[in-house]
């Protein structure tokens, strides 16, 4: 395995707009491609220095920190996996706070659990001058649509706060199987998060669960399908998935808690290919200026051209649609 040479030790001051990052977590952008469990046993060893002394890896930056990061080799392959190749990922808005990406299907929101990279590793080597880049919340990797990420540390942690506080709106649209009836509904059923046999990451209705809060709005209906626009007032982990699969209306194209076996007929004769769930509104006031935002994404062409083909099939089958 080749290795990239040894960089020399570095010493990098902590401005304010660094401050408040615990030093793993820094480290971890700093060091890319070396992995945690070595930035760990450099914090044991006092290869990392805060100001002269040992620190522990939960300590909070503060401005005026000066650390001491020591040489670190890192393998060529190693910085592969982590620097992506691929289109630039398209930017809807943007201010010298955040900026809102369009995140494509099938992609995942960061590197890990057998994905070597994903959309913030992507949208760092686009932008290798900016000084902060990471994610304010995240998107299932099935998902496409709106995703906001913070480009200075007031506003990702103004921008947390929010989103725990649900004072962003958060706007989807699915398409189910069913014929769903309430012009609006409200979901509340609690979610209780799991690991399969073989560690796999799921989620289930379950009496001790978390409160969830789905807010349910029906856009177009036909005799075997709904299309839904869903209000999210809580983040659950799949929350909108295990929601409306709980009450009965699978996502189409939900490849863990869909109709197998429909998706497997949708995908061979419509071309879904994917799970037909996407991000199209968010609307907050600005972490900073508190000026209202307020973003849209379009569905994606795949998702307009299979709503194309319901249209048809089911207006050819049994008439027009609501």
């Amino acid at each position: 395995m080749s290795q990239s040479k040894a960089p020399e030790v570095r010493h990098v001051e902590i401005d304010a707009e660094m401050a408040g990052q615990r030093l793993d977590n820094f480290l971890a952008r700093e060091l890319k491609g070396v992995p945690k469990s070595h930035i760990y046993r450099l914090l044991r060893s006092g290869q990392v220095r805060i100001n002269g002394k040992r620190a522990g890896q939960t300590y909070r930056l503060s401005a005026g920190d000066t650390i001491r990061i020591p040489p670190v080799r890192v393998s060529q392959s190693a910085v592969g996996r982590v620097v992506p190749h691929g289109k630039p990922l398209p930017v809807v808005y943007e201010d010298d706070a955040l900026l809102v990406i369009d995140k494509p299907a099938g992609m995942a929101v960061h590197g890990g659990s057998g994905v070597s990279f994903g959309v913030i590793e992507q949208l760092r080597r686009q932008r290798p001058d900016a000084r902060l880049l990471e994610l304010a919340h995240r998107l299932d990797r099935e998902t496409s649509g709106l995703l906001i990420v913070a480009k200075k540390r007031s506003a990702l942690a103004a921008l947390h706060d929010m989103m725990r506080e649900g004072r962003v709106d958060k706007h989807y649209i699915t398409m189910v199987a069913g014929r769903w009836m309430h012009p609006r509904q409200h979901l509340r059923d609690p979610l209780y998060k799991y690991q399969t046999a073989d560690g796999e990451r799921r989620v289930r209705v379950q009496a001790d669960g978390k409160a969830a809060h789905s807010i349910v709005t029906l856009r177009r209906r036909w005799q075997t399908m709904s299309e839904l626009g869903v209000e999210l007032k809580t983040g659950r982990t799949h929350q909108i998935r295990v929601h409306l699969t709980h009450a009965g209306f699978p996502l189409l194209g939900d490849d863990k808690y869909g109709d197998f076996a429909l998706n497997k007929t949708l995908a061979k004769t419509a071309g879904l290919q994917r799970m037909f769930l996407h991000a199209a509104r968010l609307a907050f006031h600005h972490p900073l200026s508190g000026e209202p935002v307020a973003v849209e994404a379009e569905l994606p062409a795949e998702l307009l051209a299979f709503r194309r083909w319901v249209e048809q099939q089911e207006e050819r089958d049994f008439g027009e649609a609501l």
